[in-house]
């Protein structure tokens, strides 16, 4: 396969978060054909969909991959078992407290619909705690039927959302 730039969100809110990310950085420019590219600041975020909980840090990754999507998104979820993270097989645990989440956003210019894979990430467009970081990185990135990264933020309100030092 001819490499990709694909897109990655990082974050979580257990434990020693910052050290987290940094340690999935570093994970992530580990898997087979894959190096990663640029890495966001991190920014501290309100909780999203489940409020009672404690902010989330959030951060984002461009990678240079050869992995098909369906690879990526399998490193990607055995990383977060490195890392403690255990998600209920029904779902349940949704948008609940993480060690560690990374999520597929952009693999190339795919748009993929399968069970277990769906890119570009189905809610990116609407959410600031992902597009925020990914500005950063990749302001011009395009996610397919939106629009660039920066159109997509610029239709959102990021209140809340801070750069942390």
């Amino acid at each position: 396969m001819t490499p990709v730039m694909s897109c990655v969100g990082l974050g979580g809110n257990v434990g020693d978060v910052a050290h987290a990310l940094s340690q999935a950085l570093a994970a992530l420019d580990t898997l087979p054909r894959t190096r990663l590219l640029r890495a966001s600041r991190f920014y501290r975020t309100p909780a999203w969909g489940r409020r009672e909980q404690p902010d989330f840090i959030n951060a984002a990754a461009t990678l240079e991959t050869a992995l098909s999507a369906r690879e990526l998104l399998d490193g990607l979820l055995d990383i977060e078992r490195r890392f403690g993270r255990e998600r209920a097989a029904d779902g349940s645990d949704r948008w609940g407290p993480r060690t560690l989440d990374l999520d597929l956003l952009l693999h190339g210019g795919a748009v993929i619909d399968e069970p277990g894979l769906r890119v570009p990430h189905p809610h990116l467009h609407e959410r600031a705690f992902a597009l925020l970081p990914l500005a950063d990185i990749a302001l011009d990135a395009v996610i397919p039927g939106v629009g660039t990264v920066a159109q997509a933020l610029a239709a959102l309100d990021a209140g809340g959302i801070e750069a942390l030092p």
